[in-house]
């Protein structure tokens, strides 16, 4: 998820920006654009972008990640637009056009390299991040289009809004560097699997291209016919994802598979112009999710077994949040749902939170404690339900005024 509004709390309790008079509406397909002047955004809130943009000259810690932003995005002007042809392996499918990525925790066996690899729980594997695959082109392409978008929101700079557009463009418009619109050989595993439904996890880096689109819609660098094709484009991966082994097993996961097919999904489906598919997902939340995976306590059962067990919790619910932030846009509160036994949000969010800057209180397995993703998840939650609920200390590190990459990226 793009989080513009860390800015908000990146110095807590050292300034304020100014108080957003009324909240803007989404509106269901047409997301935020009647209030964000044609920008068609799901997750990003006109109302707080304004408000950073309105102190961005005189406002100290402001200024500093404007200055960072732009340094990041113009480094993104200097790099080529990457694709899925840049990959040095074939798919099974023997088309360049297919993603084809390696599972993360996978690994050679030591005592025979041929045979099947085996699973080593919280451990990358590094090559899953060599130019032999995907994942890394993918990763920048998020980023750079990210980062370009809200460059170019935050600066008025044309540049980085056609440069956005390119690297758009380059990733599912072109004929000859076009991804094709699945993810049937992302994740696998030598001598297990050509592709697994964990692969899904990988394209939740489209989120933020998807605001990406969005905030450049005002510079017209994406011609009205491209938008329909990019459009096209994600309404047929949402097909896939709906009807494909690979997706319909994803959907049943009960653990943070799950919570993120569901955040993909739906906004896939927004931004496809099919709002049934969004809807339904939605509506369904409470019943397929909030009622399976969260337990009373507020703890989510299925990721406490985990070698990172802290970092899959923060992770989990951060692909719960994005479902509750879409689902503003059908007038449904999952921020404020309270299911059976007090399952809610904000319970699972209570139980992560008395940990902050506790680690040795936690007593689940925790390889490195995710200080800065737990710091992000509470900002999000001051966010949804009112500031200094979930205090940081001020010296929480200032990040930029995006995320840069989705955590998914990196399951």
């Amino acid at each position: 998820m793009i989080l513009l509004s860390l800015l908000l709390a990146a110095a807590s309790g050292q300034y304020s920006l100014p108080p957003v008079a009324k909240p803007s509406a989404c509106r269901a397909e047409d997301g935020y654009a009647a209030a964000f002047g044609g920008r068609r955004t799901f997750l990003l809130k006109p109302g707080q972008l304004q408000a950073i943009k309105a102190v961005r000259d005189h406002d100290p810690v402001v200024r500093q990640a404007y200055v960072a932003l732009l340094a990041h995005a113009d480094a993104a002007l200097a790099r080529q637009p990457g694709s899925v042809m840049d990959k040095t392996r074939l798919p099974p499918s023997g088309d360049r056009h297919d993603y084809l990525s390696i599972a993360p925790y996978w690994w050679p066996d030591p005592a025979d390299p041929d045979r099947p690899y085996l699973r080593r729980d919280g451990e990358i594997n590094p090559i899953r991040e060599t130019r032999a695959y995907d994942r890394s082109a993918l990763s920048v392409m998020s980023a750079d289009a990210e980062t370009l978008a809200l460059a170019y929101f935050y600066s008025d700079d044309r540049r980085y809004a056609d440069k956005a557009a390119g690297v758009i463009r380059t990733w599912f418009l072109d004929p000859a560097t076009a991804m094709n619109p699945n993810a049937r050989f992302a994740q696998g595993v030598r001598g297990r699997s050509s592709g697994r439904a964990a692969g899904v996890l990988d394209t939740s880096a489209f989120q933020p291209v998807i605001e990406a689109i969005g905030l450049i819609t005002p510079s017209g660098t994406l011609a009205v016919t491209e938008q329909a094709a990019l459009e096209a484009w994600f309404s047929r991966y949402v097909d896939w994802i709906r009807q494909s082994p690979a997706g319909r097993r994803e959907q049943a996961a009960k653990n943070n598979h799950g919570l993120w097919f569901d955040a993909q999904l739906a906004h896939f489906a927004l931004f496809a112009r099919r709002p049934d598919v969004a809807r339904r997902t939605i509506e369904a939340f409470p019943k397929q999710r909030i009622a399976v995976q969260f337990d009373p306590s507020g703890a989510l059962p299925a990721e406490l077994g985990r070698t990172r067990s802290m970092h899959y919790s923060v992770y989990a619910l951060d692909g719960a949040y994005d479902v509750a932030d879409l689902a503003v846009c059908f007038d449904r509160d999952l921020w404020n749902y309270v299911g059976t036994g007090g399952r809610s949000l904000r319970k699972a969010t209570e139980f992560l939170a008395v940990y902050r800057g506790r680690p040795a209180a936690w007593r689940y397995p925790e390889t490195r404690w995710p200080a800065t993703e737990l710091d992000a998840l509470l900002t999000r939650a001051d966010l949804a339900w009112g500031p200094r609920v979930h205090p940081r200390s001020n010296t929480w590190p200032l990040p930029l005024l995006y995320s840069a990459e989705t955590n998914a990226l990196l399951k």
